[in-house]
């Protein structure tokens, strides 16, 4: 069995990475995450790649303080979602990349949306991705109740996730914090089995701004009973899980592009930087850093892509527990290889750090993934005996 990807698979890999590359470069996210910090500190003080590590939320650095009295963050720079290229992201089809072709969709499946979001963690892109590219599949096959949208807002909706002209975030039975809230038109509820689609100004009303560690990414945290009583019906059964289970598969899949970004970065910064009339990169010390952190990346990647090409929950697991810890612990590493300067807000190693401790948090925890591995095992014993 042949497990290189394709040609088309290379082309939606390199088309994706050429246009955030275009519409998404370095200085665009500067642009954000310096925006926001003096919004957010009047002061100017900044924070940096150091800490203690807070648990999404704040308890260090300086991250967006979002807002929480269903104001809406409509504009481009600060914590607010650049429209633009929302737009553009839905006209290239990322959220459309699972959708029918029959419903206007580009039809491939969950392997070619995990590598279009490997790219969009590479970039470190903010807003809700994995959120809007549920609910657009959602949508498009009418498995999801609208909640209490009119019958227009809800037609405009539905027809509007896909192309990139609504964005829609997640709202976790579970309680977990919600992003992005006040750049939301929806919030994709999902409870125990049941989904349903519900105004994002609906849920404002309930939530309270939360301080998060990423400055890209702002949180509200709602109460676990948010979530609305379960609406049964046909064919609904499971949606949920399913859907869980994607969202943790492509979160993982954004911790592996964050992976292999720091990894490029420190080994950049090993052949520049000078120390004692040579590259620092010629000192065996840097060197195991830089292997150490290729072999997390490399080891996460075989992973998440088997977990794409199975869809097994086991998998999905493992490939949650691996990305999460090649992305946080290649960004400390990558910051012990820039040293000093790794620490400064003009890095964009923090960033990286920061991001990866926000998105561990997220669809999946450390804890969870190790306990559904765990009863994996458990289950194959038993049935072995």
């Amino acid at each position: 069995m042949d497990f290189q990807l394709t040609d088309d698979q290379r082309a939606l890999r390199a088309g994706m990475r050429e246009l955030l590359e275009r519409r998404f470069p370095r200085t665009r996210l500067r642009t954000v995450i310096d925006g926001d910090a003096e919004r957010d500190d009047g002061s100017g003080e900044r924070g940096n790649g150091g800490g203690e590590r807070g648990n999404g939320g704040g308890e260090r650095g300086d991250g967006d303080a979002a807002r929480g009295d269903g104001g809406r963050e409509r504009g481009n720079g600060g914590g607010g979602l650049d429209r633009g290229l929302w737009r553009e992201l839905g006209e290239a089809g990322l959220f459309a990349l699972r959708v029918p072709e029959s419903a206007g969709g580009v039809g491939l499946g969950l392997p070619e949306a995990v590598l279009a979001f490997e790219e969009a963690g590479r970039a470190l892109l903010p807003g809700p991705l994995v959120a809007t590219e549920l609910a657009a599949g959602l949508c498009t096959t009418g498995l999801c109740t609208m909640g209490s949208f009119e019958s227009r807002r809800a037609g405009s909706l539905a027809a509007g996730v896909a192309q990139g002209e609504a964005v829609v975030t997640a709202l976790d039975g579970g309680g977990a914090p919600v992003e992005h809230l006040a750049s939301a038109d929806a919030v994709l509820a999902l409870g125990p089995t049941a989904v349903e689609l519900i105004p994002a100004e609906e849920v404002a009303r309930s939530t309270e701004p939360m301080r998060s560690v990423d400055p890209a990414t702002p949180l509200h945290r709602t109460a676990p009973s948010r979530t609305r009583p379960e609406q049964a019906g046909p064919g609904r059964s499971g949606i949920a899980a399913r859907l869980r289970r994607e969202a943790a598969l492509l979160t993982a899949a954004q911790q592996l592009g964050s992976a292999c970004r720091t990894v490029e970065l420190a080994v950049d910064h090993a052949k520049r930087r000078t120390q004692f009339g040579r590259p620092i990169g010629a000192f065996q010390a840097v060197q195991h850093l830089c292997a150490q952190m290729l072999v997390r990346a490399e080891s996460a990647r075989s992973v998440v892509y088997a977990a794409a090409v199975t869809e097994d929950p086991g998998d999905i697991a493992a490939a949650k527990l691996l990305a999460d810890e090649a992305a946080v612990h290649n960004a400390r590493d990558c910051l012990q290889v820039h040293g000093g300067m790794g620490f400064t807000w003009e890095a964009d190693v923090h960033l990286h750090l920061k991001r990866a401790w926000v998105r561990a948090g997220q669809w999946q925890s450390a804890a969870a993934a190790e306990e559904e591995l765990a009863a994996g095992l458990v289950s194959t014993v038993e049935t072995c005996l």
